[in-house]
C-alpha cells in the first residue's frame, strides 16, 4: 500500500488531468511540521536519495560537454498552448496543450512538455528560486516539466526511469529600471492570478501567449545540465535537469503578484510565500565549452595593430 501511495502521489504531480488526494503524504513549504525539512522521513524512499535537487551550481565547477548542443522546440511558439492555470495549494501550475515537444541537447529522445509551475519567495526582494548559481538565488524559478515521448503520457513508466523526466528551469528576476507590467506576456499570464487565488481553484487560458513569448530574450544555446530528481515529494530521481544560463527579465510588480494573490487553501490561509525545497548535496554539472574562437580573434587583431604600430614607428 505504501508503495502505491507514492506511485499515485507521483503521478498526481506530473498529470494535470489526474485529481488526486491532496493528503496521502502532507507535505508542504509553510508549516515546520510538514516542510522540507520533513520530507526525507514523511517520503523517505526518494527524499533521502542520492541524486536530490536542487543543487547550488558552483560554474567554475561545471566540465564541459560538447554533446549540449541546441534543443529544437515545436510548437513553442503556438498562442493555444497554454490550456489551464491551476493553484495546487503548493504552487501555480500551467497545464500544456498536447503536440509540444523538446529534443536535442543531448536529451535521449524527443520528450513532450505537459506543464510548467513556478518557485518564488516573498517578492522581488526575497529570493525564492530552487536552484542557485555560485550561492545567488533568483527571485523565481520555472520550470517546464516534459516526459519521454515513447512513454506516451505514461508517468508511471516515466518515474521509474532515471532520465524519463527532462525539466527545463529558467531563472525570473527583475527588469532593470522602472518598468511596470512588463513584458506583456507575464502581465497576460498573471492575470489570471487573481482567478486561482484558493487551492484547488483553475482557470481555462484563452489563446494569446506562446512558451516562447514567456522566455523571449533567454539564450537557449546556454545551459547547464545534470541528472537529479523531482523537487517535491516524492522527490523520484528520474529527472534531466537542464538550467538555463540566462534569467528572463519580469518587472517587479508582476513578481509580486505570486506571493501577493494566492493561497495556500482558503482566503483566510496563508498566502503562497516561500515555496521552494531548499539546497541539496552537489551533483556533477556539465556545460557547454567556452567559445574560444572570438577571444582567438581578438588576440590576433590586437597583436596585428600592435604589429603595425611597431612598423609604422620605425618608419
Amino acid at each position: 500500500m505504501k508503495c502505491l501511495v507514492v506511485a499515485v502521489l507521483a503521478v498526481c504531480a506530473l498529470v494535470p488531468s489526474v485529481r488526486c488526494a491532496s493528503d496521502a503524504i502532507a507535505w508542504c513549504y509553510h508549516l515546520p511540521t510538514c516542510n522540507d525539512t520533513t520530507w526525507p522521513v514523511i517520503a523517505p524512499k526518494y527524499c533521502n536519495g542520492t541524486r536530490q535537487s536542487p543543487i547550488d551550481i558552483v560554474s567554475a565547477s561545471a566540465t564541459a560537454n560538447s554533446n549540449l548542443t541546441a534543443f529544437t522546440f515545436v510548437n513553442y511558439s503556438s498562442t493555444s498552448a497554454l490550456k489551464k492555470m491551476e493553484n495546487t495549494g503548493k504552487t501555480v501550475k500551467v497545464v500544456l496543450a498536447s503536440g509540444i515537444t523538446v529534443s536535442g541537447g543531448d536529451l535521449p529522445e524527443a520528450y513532450d512538455s505537459l506543464q510548467f509551475h513556478l518557485h518564488w519567495g516573498n517578492g522581488a526582494s526575497v529570493p525564492g528560486s530552487e536552484h542557485t548559481v555560485d550561492g545567488k538565488r533568483y527571485p523565481m524559478e520555472l520550470h517546464i516539466v516534459n516526459s519521454k515521448s515513447s512513454y506516451n503520457g505514461n508517468t508511471t513508466q516515466a518515474i521509474a526511469d532515471s532520465d524519463g523526466l527532462a525539466a527545463l528551469g529558467f531563472f525570473i528576476e527583475v527588469m532593470s529600471g522602472n518598468e511596470t507590467g512588463q513584458p506583456a506576456s507575464w502581465k497576460t499570464l498573471t492575470s489570471y492570478l487573481s482567478n486561482i487565488t484558493n487551492g484547488g481553484e483553475s482557470v481555462s487560458m484563452a489563446p494569446g501567449i506562446s512558451l516562447d513569448d514567456l522566455l523571449a530574450g533567454v539564450d537557449r544555446t546556454s545551459y547547464y545540465r545534470y541528472r537529479g530528481s523531482l523537487t517535491t515529494p516524492t522527490c523520484n530521481e528520474a529527472v534531466v535537469w537542464t538550467v538555463f544560463k540566462e534569467s528572463i527579465k519580469v518587472s517587479k510588480d508582476l513578481i509580486d503578484l505570486f506571493s501577493t494573490t494566492v493561497h495556500v487553501s482558503n482566503s483566510s490561509s496563508p498566502l503562497m510565500v516561500n515555496v521552494y525545497r531548499n539546497i541539496q548535496p552537489a551533483q556533477p554539472v556539465t556545460t557547454q565549452a567556452e567559445r574560444a574562437t572570438s577571444s582567438a580573434s581578438r588576440t590576433c587583431y590586437s597583436l596585428g595593430l600592435m604589429a603595425m604600430s611597431y612598423v609604422l614607428g620605425r618608419n
